[in-house]
């Protein structure tokens, strides 16, 4: 059976935290085990520049600490193409020739554009990359083939317009590139997790998050500082679970269900406290953590295989990209001298 080709990219912006891998690297490997997948993951250092242009040192460290942890939380290279975006120049080529099917108030008009533009406070001074990222993303998408993109919900907006190129594309040029569909996580609570500080976003800025380089003693103080319950100030008093950082964490990471469905009834009904709670978490996370992050060391150790392993990816995904950037130019009718 012919597997289906999926294409990922992660921006480095640093090591990564349990929010990552429950929104994307948990399925990213569990689509990679599946053995249904022709899977293309790469660091989207490219995109990084759009709003760190200034601070190349950032970026690559970034892309060591972000090679590290996608090899360390069960990535394969020998079942997945591992690689760095700026290494394929066919991408660059591609997202140019897209930028004349795209006008500059559909860009505007994408709703995560929108958000993310807000986020950053750009104001007035958005930078031209950063705008057109959603064409980049296309070319991202499109020079592999990708039949599906795994993405979550507030990534549609930038999916349905890479569909859009595509559309405008063939239309214009004709049949020549092929359209993906999203990959949405099946679990709702796979698809975010919300910071320690009950903040519905884990993020470095606000400092709320727990990183999967975490060592046990960091993981105890991050889950005993954890938002619950303000209105249960006694053990006795019924606590709410909706809202409740340790539960929805519980939820994702503990691996007996039952076990934590009757401590819900119990803290539901008054008679069991945060501290007991946070201790069970405490022993859940690190659990989970202490096999990535030891893998992790072992794999830093090391980091002349960790580059070869990228740089091999990196002239795979360079192969599969000139055979799409090939079709597009005798689409175009620009390959004068052939």
């Amino acid at each position: 059976m012919e597997k289906i080709r999926l294409v990922s990219g992660l921006r480095p912006t640093g090591k990564l935290h349990v929010g990552h891998y429950v929104g994307a690297l948990q399925n990213l490997v569990a689509f990679q085990e599946s053995g249904k997948y022709d899977s293309f993951i790469f660091i989207a250092d490219v995109q990084a520049f759009t709003d760190n242009a200034d601070n190349p040192e950032k970026i690559k460290h970034s892309v060591d600490d972000l090679m590290l942890d996608l090899l360390a939380c069960g990535l394969d290279p020998e079942k997945t193409t591992l690689f760095v975006q700026s290494q394929i120049p066919q991408l660059h080529e591609l997202c140019m020739y897209y930028m004349n099917l795209v006008t500059l108030s559909r860009l505007e008009r994408n709703p995560t554009v929108k958000t993310e533009l807000k986020e950053r406070g750009f104001g007035k001074s958005v930078p031209v990359g950063f705008l057109v990222y959603p064409i980049s993303q296309a070319a991202d998408i499109t020079a592999f083939k990708a039949k599906v993109v795994p993405c979550g919900e507030d990534q549609l907006p930038l999916l349905e317009q890479a569909r859009e190129i595509v559309r405008a594309f063939n239309k214009t040029y004709g049949e020549t590139l092929v359209e993906a569909d999203a990959l949405l996580a099946k679990e709702k609570t796979a698809r975010r997790l919300m910071g320690t500080d009950g903040n519905a976003k884990m993020s470095k800025s606000l400092g709320n998050c727990i990183y999967l380089s975490d060592d046990d003693e960091t993981i105890r103080k991050a889950v005993m500082g954890m938002y619950t319950d303000p209105d249960h100030i006694h053990v006795n008093d019924p606590g709410k679970i909706e809202g409740n950082v340790v539960f929805a964490y519980l939820d994702v990471f503990a691996p007996n269900k039952q076990e934590v469905e009757e401590m819900k009834a119990h803290y539901q009904r008054g008679g069991l406290g945060d501290v007991v709670v946070k201790k069970y978490l405490v022993k859940v996370l690190q659990d989970f953590i202490r096999p990535i992050r030891e893998r992790r060391e072992a794999l830093q150790k090391n980091m002349a295989y960790v580059r070869d392993v990228f740089k091999k990816g990196s002239l795979r995904a360079q192969q599969v990209a000139e055979q799409t950037l090939k079709k597009v130019r005798k689409s175009m009718q620009i390959e004068y001298f052939n």
